[in-house]
């Protein structure tokens, strides 16, 4: 929704997974990607298909399934598999979530499966006590720690308010580096194919913070149409997402952007690849482009 959740949330076709090739007798095991059709999921198992690497696609839609709230389905998942790219939903900060990717690490190493990357969030409480169990497993481990996503506004919540013209979140003036999804599977694939990452954390960002003020006015540019900022109470923020559905504990995912924890850039992106970050003003431009942000007339 806000953060860093891999649920899906009605991409574009053109993103939609496609098709991973399975183990080959003799070739290299299976990279399980679990939330494989989520933002970075399904943006992981591509890359990794594209380098003809076979993957296997963690979800509850997935063969075998996967589902986190039911351990018993995690086994056939991790059978004959060779490194795994974590990603926990709906939020890393959310109650069990430590406890459930502490668990799931513990049998991937009982299992023989010792490579694990996981996608965790910067400053985030809940997230380092995954980290922690991650480390205690005994698994060669990666941590790829990433803040607010720019697809968030094209494939998730945010979509409904940039179509509506107005994004009324509980922000103020706090700001964001935001951080591109392609970017954070590019670390993710160039960490779990090559030497050198096991036992480190890399911090993810855009190069450039911005408030919420200065999104809408990007996101007004891309599409040339009026898209205003509204601050609203974090109560009154939480309200509406139980009204659509959603875990009223995502709203306390905005105290991360209150306190400035977060605030300044990081240089994760150009420490794993060599390169800088995508920037959102390229992001808003080339998203526009797709139509997504395009009002239906009814």
């Amino acid at each position: 929704m806000t953060h860093r959740t891999e649920r899906p949330a009605g991409p574009p076709a053109s993103s939609a997974p496609h098709p991973v090739p399975a183990s080959s007798p003799g070739g290299p095991a299976p990279t399980l990607v679990i939330g494989g059709t989520g933002k970075t999921g399904r943006r992981v198992a591509n890359r990794l298909a594209a380098r003809d690497l076979p993957v296997r696609i963690g979800s509850r839609s997935g063969e075998p399934p996967f589902d986190w709230g039911k351990p018993e389905t995690w086994e056939a998942v991790l059978e004959g598999t060779g490194a795994v790219y974590i990603t926990y939903y709906p939020d890393l900060g959310f109650t069990g979530a430590a406890e459930a990717v502490g668990a799931f690490s513990r049998l991937a190493v009982a299992r023989g499966i010792r490579r694990l990357v996981l996608l965790s969030g910067r400053g985030e409480e809940g997230a380092l006590r995954a980290e922690r169990e991650l480390r205690e497993s005994g698994a060669e481990w990666t941590v790829v720690r990433a803040g607010w996503f720019f697809q968030n506004f094209d494939e998730g919540f945010f979509l409904e308010s940039v179509l509506a013209g107005e994004l009324a979140l509980p922000t103020a003036d706090a700001v964001e580096p935001f951080v591109d999804v392609d970017d954070i599977a590019d670390v993710v694939v160039e960490v779990l194919i090559s030497d050198g990452h096991v036992g480190r954390i890399h911090e993810l960002s855009g190069p450039r913070a911005l408030d919420f003020r200065e999104v809408a006015a990007e996101l007004s540019e891309a599409t040339g149409r009026e898209i205003r900022y509204t601050p609203v109470p974090l109560e009154s923020y939480r309200a509406v997402l139980v009204e659509h559905g959603l875990p009223a504990e995502f709203a306390d995912l905005f105290r991360l952007l209150l306190d400035g924890r977060n605030a300044q850039p990081v240089d994760g992106v150009r420490e794993v690849l060599g390169r800088a970050p995508r920037d959102f003003s390229r992001y808003a431009r080339e998203t526009a482009a797709t139509g997504v942000w395009n009002p239906t007339v009814s």
